[in-house]
């Protein structure tokens, strides 16, 4: 099924409920942080609840993000997620369970061949890895995926999300900040090119 493109940039206002997760050292936890904060900028509430521990080293490492226009009562998403990005294979069967009907998914599909299997999701393939390689530099993947979730679900605002990557950068890190805001894009690019099946 192809993606419904649409020229608008508004955001719909809901409660995205989003769990981030993959290896200990894929930027889970930057995403989140991103996320987050873009989202404060945006006006909204948010709430970013990491999970640290034993996992990190090697397992899987990851953290919910809550975005709402309104007050968030837990930070706890419980089997009720809107939205996931699962960025390697055991991930996938930990997580994808836990996205309510509807939701959507986004897939590093560089290192996950698997396939969703439910149809009452939309899932989102995105080879990362690839596209983070051709723009030169691995440690991108991050930013490519979330920019394909970003796109997907229009919670926050793209321009908030590189905002607080430029704050997160600094002045040291600033001659980075090109190359990420390519990488964001071609993720978004991988949304609206329709590489999708499910709702």
């Amino acid at each position: 099924m192809s993606i419904e493109s649409t020229e608008s940039t508004e955001r719909t206002h809901h409660t995205e409920k989003a769990i981030l997760a993959g290896f200990g050292g894929q930027g889970i936890m930057l995403m989140g942080q991103l996320l987050a904060q873009a989202g404060m900028d945006d006006g909204l509430e948010v709430s970013w609840l990491p999970s640290y521990g034993p996992e990190m080293r090697g397992g899987t490492a990851n953290c919910q993000v809550i975005v709402s226009d309104q007050e968030i009562p837990s930070p706890i998403i419980d089997h009720d997620a809107t939205s996931a990005i699962i960025m390697n294979r055991p991930s996938l069967a930990k997580f994808a369970p836990q996205l309510r009907p509807g939701g959507c998914l986004i897939v590093n599909s560089s290192l996950i061949d698997d396939r969703v299997d439910r149809a009452d999701v939309r899932a989102i393939y995105v080879p990362g890895n690839e596209i983070a390689n051709e723009l030169g530099d691995l440690r991108m993947t991050n930013m490519v995926i979330l920019g394909a979730f970003v796109e997907a679900t229009r919670c926050v605002s793209a321009d908030a999300v590189l905002a607080a990557l430029e704050h997160k950068l600094g002045e040291r890190k600033a001659h980075l900040m090109a190359a990420n805001r390519a990488a964001f894009a071609r993720g978004g690019e991988c949304v609206r090119a329709g590489s999708t099946v499910g709702v």
